[in-house]
């Protein structure tokens, strides 16, 4: 009756085994979920490193970029070249941000979602697990109480149906008694049958739900967890590999950076920078002559002829050698310290033509703003005049009046700057010929002499290298003149045949069609020569060679001006 004790060890084991088997599991899957939380904080690191990297190479970049007073730079190559490659430096940072970003959307936000989904699942099927046992156990426990209670009652109807016999064989006890103890027995096997069948109808009960428990829920929960697990292991797998992908993705664009960099270098030019520098720094002065010898032991005896141009060139050089004697030569003088005059004559006539050139150029461009101004404001006082609602007419006379002596004084500035100018172009070596490419010291060696039709000043003062001026030279410099006046006064008479000077480059950041008349088609990241700067109108002159040029939108170029050669001649 009942189970015996080999099957209820059995089968206590069974559920211990059972319970085991939950807990290496539920220890196993938390150690999976821990992983995969360990492997998003390491990309989650590395992330965190290819931003630092790229804002690091960002300000790396930033800090060697060239500052306003640097922007004369861009006129040589191997600086170009320099600024390009930290351009390129950024747009490679920029790549390591993207490995940075994309390892964050693609792997770490989809690891811990994916983290939180498992924890859920997970929680859910050991739940399940857990429950499916707990009913099974309960299932036994109703299954030995029922047990229990059918045993009882079998012993309570024996034990009654034995005192109902012996109280049926004394013949002293009553009629009644016997009857009394006769109605008890038949109770007791009345409820012992109960309890069998009871006994008997949950045990099929129990053997159907174990059965069940141990063939379907137990092993579905297990495939669950198991498809969880594998699920967990293949998005590892992924995992990993965005992790190659989001590198590899890059990498064509890391490489036009570096083939970027490569070409910048390669497109240096150290002959066409070493001109640059010549024609920067190059003096204008005319070479020393040789020194002559002076004999001391013999008085030095000199007859000059009026009427002689070669004695009279001779005089001249020898006065000029016995007074320079004591003097270092021209190449090698220190410049004088302390504040620099206003008409730069302490500098070169070269340089200070440039300088001087610049000076005018500034001024036109501050006498075009304020006659601008006045345009504007001459504009705004007819309206008033014709709206008087608008404003007061005569409110606009005070800044007129300012504007028109600004004009005054801006002009009269630029007038006594290109008197300085026309000056010291009087005494430069007229150009018959693009200029050679010498060193800075011999530039001018061979130039043409300079014309004869300059203003009285030019003729009678030339630069001596220290900056002065001095009367002797200027009979030289007027007779070497003079020979060559109609032969070299023809070549540069109409300056409307000049090309402008270019004072800049610049690069096309958009393509542009230029269909109107006046403008020149450009394409992306076309270099081009800049000949005239935006004067408030969205429009910049540039030229692409001898035989294009015309105008373009500011704002489709990037412009690199040269302070330098602002205002100076480009032989082209």
């Amino acid at each position: 009756m009942g189970a015996t004790p080999s099957f209820r060890n059995m089968w206590t084991n069974m559920l211990s085994i059972q319970r085991d088997q939950f807990d290496n599991l539920e220890k196993h899957t938390q150690w999976g979920i821990d992983f995969v939380e360990k492997y998003t904080k390491f990309v989650k690191e590395r992330s965190e490193i290819e931003l630092n990297y790229a804002r690091q190479i960002r300000n790396l970049s930033k800090k060697y970029q060239p500052k306003k007073k640097e922007e004369d730079e861009n006129k040589y190559t191997w600086c170009r070249a320099f600024y390009s490659t930290l351009n390129e430096l950024n747009d490679y940072a920029g790549q390591h941000e993207v490995i940075g970003e994309n390892m964050t959307s693609q792997i770490i936000a989809d690891l811990t979602r994916y983290t939180q989904e498992v924890k859920t699942e997970r929680k859910s099927h050991f739940h399940d697990g857990r429950k499916a046992q707990q009913q099974v156990e309960a299932s036994w426990k109703q299954l030995e109480s029922c047990k229990r209670k059918f045993e009882r009652d079998c012993k309570e109807a024996d034990r009654a149906q034995q005192y109902f016999e012996k109280m049926d064989a004394d013949i002293n006890v009553t009629k009644a008694d016997v009857e009394k103890a006769r109605q008890q027995a038949q109770m007791r096997h009345q409820m012992a049958s109960d309890s069998k069948n009871e006994y008997s109808s949950y045990l099929q009960k129990f053997n159907q739900e174990q059965n069940e428990h141990y063939y379907t829920i137990i092993p579905n929960i297990f495939q669950k967890i198991q498809a969880m697990e594998e699920k967990r292991i293949e998005r590892m797998g992924e995992s990993l590999k965005t992790f190659a992908e989001v590198d590899r993705q890059i990498l064509p664009i890391i490489g036009k950076c570096l083939d970027g960099m490569t070409q910048v270098a390669e497109s240096i030019e150290p002959k066409n920078d070493s001109s640059q520098v010549i024609e920067s720094y190059k003096s204008g002065f005319e070479p020393p002559g040789d020194v002559e010898f002076e004999d001391y032991g013999q008085a030095m005896k000199r007859t000059v002829s009026e009427t002689s141009l070669n004695n009279s060139r001779s005089d001249n050089k020898s006065e000029r050698s016995s007074k320079g004697k004591s003097k270092t030569l021209w190449p090698f003088i220190k410049k004088n310290k302390g504040s620099n005059p206003e008409d730069f004559s302490h500098l070169p006539p070269e340089q200070r033509r440039k300088k001087l050139q610049a000076k005018i150029d500034d001024i036109n461009k501050d006498i075009q703003k304020e006659m601008d101004q006045r345009d504007a404001l001459t504009k705004m006082k007819e309206v008033y005049i014709k709206n008087p609602q608008m404003g007061d007419p005569n409110s606009v006379d005070p800044r007129l009046g300012e504007i028109a002596n600004n004009i005054e004084k801006l002009q009269a500035e630029a007038q006594k700057f290109e008197g300085w100018l026309a000056e010291v172009e009087g005494r430069m070596p007229v150009k018959s010929e693009p200029p050679r490419r010498t060193s800075v010291l011999y530039e001018t060696q061979n130039s043409t002499p300079p014309t004869t039709n300059n203003n009285s000043c030019a003729q009678d003062r030339e630069s001596s290298p220290d900056g002065s001026y001095t009367e002797e030279q200027s009979s030289e410099v007027q007779s070497k003149v003079q020979p060559e006046t109609a032969e070299s006064g023809d070549e540069f008479d109409d300056p409307d045949e000049e090309m402008l000077p270019t004072i800049g480059t610049c690069k096309a950041l958009y393509p542009f069609e230029g269909h109107n008349e006046g403008t020149i088609a450009v394409t992306e990241g076309e270099l081009l020569y800049v000949i005239e700067e935006d004067k408030g109108d969205g429009w910049t002159r540039v030229r692409r060679n001898e035989e294009e040029e015309g105008y373009v939108p500011t704002s489709y170029v990037e412009v690199f001006l040269d302070s330098n050669s602002k205002g100076a001649i480009t032989y082209i």
